[in-house]
């Protein structure tokens, strides 16, 4: 019987480039992608849904990449304010892959086509591991809140919304 091949990303890649540690999570997502699919994903792998982070592609008249946890909703408002921007708003879903070179449900903040400007919200630095997808949909990436910045060149800010 074949052994299962196992997967690498561009993102694993640049981080086995850059020498941080980090470790994979591979689950099985049933081929849906839908509302609350960061939230089941993090429940699939066992992580405390405030460490796992979703990635979302937003657009002013410069494209930015933000990561939060998958329990929160981005703060457009003060992202715009944080980027210098009147406004900016989600990208469609279909411009996806061509602008980060992966699909809905697999976006990494690690190894998009392009560099964008990314934004981590400052919760991140609340925990002592954090996990964010691996490129593809069935793996995540496991590592530490510094790692991430690291490897993302990332800003943390506040950028969720808060709960009255």
């Amino acid at each position: 019987m074949a052994k299962k091949k196992q997967t690498v990303t561009n993102a694993m890649r640049i981080l086995d480039k850059q020498g941080i540690q980090y470790e994979t999570i591979e689950y099985d997502a049933g081929g849906e992608v839908g509302e609350h699919f960061g939230e089941r994903i993090a429940e699939l792998c066992g992580i405390a849904p405030e460490t796992s982070f979703k990635t979302l592609v937003v657009r002013g008249k410069e494209l930015y990449v933000c990561c939060i946890p998958v329990c929160d909703e981005l703060d457009l408002k003060k992202l715009a304010s944080k980027t210098g921007e009147k406004k900016v708003e989600m990208i469609h879903v279909r411009e996806l892959l061509g602008l980060t070179g992966y699909i809905r449900g697999g976006v990494s903040p690690i190894g998009m086509k392009k560099k964008y400007r990314t934004f981590i919200d400052q919760s991140v630095k609340m925990h002592e591991k954090v996990a964010v997808s691996g490129g593809v949909c069935g793996l995540t990436l496991i590592m530490t809140p510094d790692d991430m910045l690291k490897a993302t060149d990332a800003e943390a800010c506040d950028i969720t919304k808060k709960e009255n």
